[in-house]
């Protein structure tokens, strides 16, 4: 008998050693990424780099969390990057200095910074909200729809500004890169606001439990009574507006804005997504899972050039981790059916 309830202590055990590692691994995998980088470049822990990685951070972000919804529907969003970079340039159009010498519009006056914010907000909605209509009201698949945008946006900033940068911004539009009481960077603090509500956007609304159920099943949530279409625009025009939001930081942190910007940008979103837990099945995912796995991608990049390594072997190392990432989920919902 006592050696039967040793059996089933030790059996309880495992089991909670393993729902324990399932739950909270990735956030193990970031403390030991932070151990191994902290030995091999001592410079890594110095709070500067601590800010500087979460600022950089910050910004893909900000796209992972709009991402997560729209993986978490069981859809795909490629456009995000481009998106960035169209808001950015409209943005940093009507967000130059007056005196600026290669001002975009010469006849224009320094405008209220609430001007190039909405632009960049109004601009990434568009762009999302098409997206879904196609998605919902076509039934194209969401990797042809938002592909096709990517090219779209991409080439419509290019249009816009010629191919060059704007560049000479307003100081207001530069705080949204800069920091508070020159010590807390305002990106992170924008990053924390817009991961609080997301996190209640997905976990506490009707919209959210519909994110879920049309991951879930679509055809199940549809004869429930969820209207899929109207959801699946909400859905991509929320994943808009976060690339519109990412404009405005990137545009005050880097004092311009480049219509070939953001290249690559919704590969690491849905990195930082598919890391994170967000199961590409849909109907699984967790807002503090896809900041953890933004951060693991941060410190990594940050890691890798501490150390030398060249940036296009970065690129490598996150392809990988993309590739990983779902052969992992794949096998787990193999397993769970």
């Amino acid at each position: 008998m006592s050696e039967d309830n040793g059996t089933v202590d030790t059996n309880i055990k495992i089991e909670k050693t393993q729902y324990l590692l399932k739950k909270y691994g990735i956030v193990l995998v970031l403390i030991l990424l932070i151990i191994v980088i902290s030995i091999l470049s001592p410079t890594f822990l110095t709070p500067n780099n601590i800010f500087n990685v979460l600022t950089q951070v910050s910004i893909f972000g900000i796209m992972s969390l709009g991402m997560t919804l729209v993986i978490t529907s069981r859809g795909i969003e490629l456009s995000v990057g481009s998106v960035l970079a169209l808001s950015g340039v409209l943005a940093a159009s009507f967000g130059q200095l007056a005196t600026a010498t290669d001002k975009f519009y010469p006849n224009l006056g320094a405008l209220p910074i609430i001007i190039p914010i909405v632009v960049a907000l109004l601009v990434g909605v568009i762009c999302g909200g098409i997206n879904g209509l196609l998605i919902a009201k076509t039934g194209i698949p969401a990797f042809i729809a938002t592909l096709g945008m990517q090219t779209i946006a991409r080439g419509l900033a290019l249009i816009y500004t010629g191919g060059k940068p704007i560049s000479n911004l307003t100081p207001q539009l530069k705080f949204f890169g800069g920091k508070v009481f020159g010590v807390i960077p305002v990106p992170v603090i924008i990053y924390t606001i817009v991961i609080i509500i997301t996190w209640i956007l997905l976990n506490n609304t009707r919209f959210g439990k519909n994110v879920y159920a049309i991951g879930g099943n679509i055809n199940a949530a549809q004869v429930s009574g969820v209207n899929v279409s109207k959801n699946l625009v909400m859905i991509y025009a929320y994943c808009g507006l976060l690339a519109g939001l990412a404009a405005i930081v990137f545009a005050g942190r880097t004092g311009s804005v480049h219509p070939g910007a953001a290249v690559g940008y919704e590969s690491t979103a849905i990195a930082a997504t598919t890391i994170g837990g967000t199961s590409h099945s849909g109907g699984i995912s967790t807002i503090w899972g896809a900041v953890i796995g933004a951060l693991i991608l941060g410190v990594l990049r940050n890691g890798l050039t501490l150390l030398g390594v060249p940036a296009y072997w970065q690129q490598v190392t996150e392809g990988v981790i993309i590739v990983v990432a779902v052969v992992i989920d794949m096998r787990k919902n193999s397993k769970k059916r």
